[in-house]
């Protein structure tokens, strides 16, 4: 499981930034949720259990990409890994 404290982001990009050190997504990475759904699915190992920390700050203050962010990773579950799970933590647990 990989652990990301998302409640520092202030805008898609920082998010973006974060989750590309996090994820461990190449230099290339081009930071939108097209360029997001490509990493996760045939650029990177994606861990079985993602917890992100913090999510009440980030769906406060970026509320599109906290939204996305949940949609893709539903997606990711629902059509490449059905073992997947994400957490979604209000405080920094």
């Amino acid at each position: 499981m990989i652990t990301i404290n998302v409640g520092e982001a202030t805008d898609e990009r920082s998010l973006h930034s974060l989750l590309k050190e996090e994820l461990g997504f190449p230099d290339f990475y081009g930071a939108n949720w097209d360029a997001f759904w490509d990493a996760i699915t045939g650029l990177v190992a994606i861990p079985d259990r993602l917890r992100f920390i913090g999510w009440d700050a980030l769906a406060e203050r970026v509320p599109r990409g906290a939204e996305m962010l949940q949609r893709a990773l539903a997606l990711y579950s629902a059509e490449v890994s059905s073992g997947f799970v994400a957490e979604y933590v209000s405080g920094d647990v």
